[in-house]
């Protein structure tokens, strides 16, 4: 039965460092969805800050936020390819709200070092693993000379 069982390769440490990492950021995505939704609702900034006392450019970004960010966060939890695309267009979202349009929403730079932070983070991180990938497709091949 063993030699007829599919061979699932072992995760190398920077792949399962990666795993990690992705999972840190998904809980920091559903603390922004939340953070959005109890403004949204009420429940922060002593109800300063309800969907119905909020400017229309924030009713727009605020609602979107609390939608995206709970999602992006399911799918950087699960490990999926989509999870980091849809925290894309959300950190985007941000980045365009407290860096383009100061006047608007505030400037938050914080918010804008983070994301650009966990973006390089993320870059860095699938660069080794196809680098390790790739020198481990190299080393497999037997028609070498």
């Amino acid at each position: 039965m063993a030699l007829d069982s599919v061979k699932i390769p072992k995760l190398s440490l920077t792949e399962t460092l990666f795993g990690f990492f992705l999972r840190l950021v998904a809980v920091s995505c559903f603390w922004f969805g939340l953070n959005y939704w109890a403004m949204l609702i009420g429940f922060s900034f002593g109800g300063g800050e309800r969907f119905d006392l909020l400017p229309v450019p924030w009713r727009v970004a605020a609602t979107a936020l609390a939608v995206i960010y709970p999602v992006a966060a399911l799918g950087l939890w699960l490990l999926v390819s989509w999870g980091p695309v849809i925290w894309v267009v959300a950190a985007g979202a941000e980045i365009v709200m407290f860096k383009v349009y100061p006047q608007i929403f505030g400037a938050k730079p914080l918010i804008v070092i983070l994301h650009a932070a966990v973006a390089v983070t993320f870059v860095l991180f699938r660069a080794a693993i196809l680098h390790q990938r790739a020198r481990l497709a190299k080393a497999a091949r037997i028609d070498l000379p």
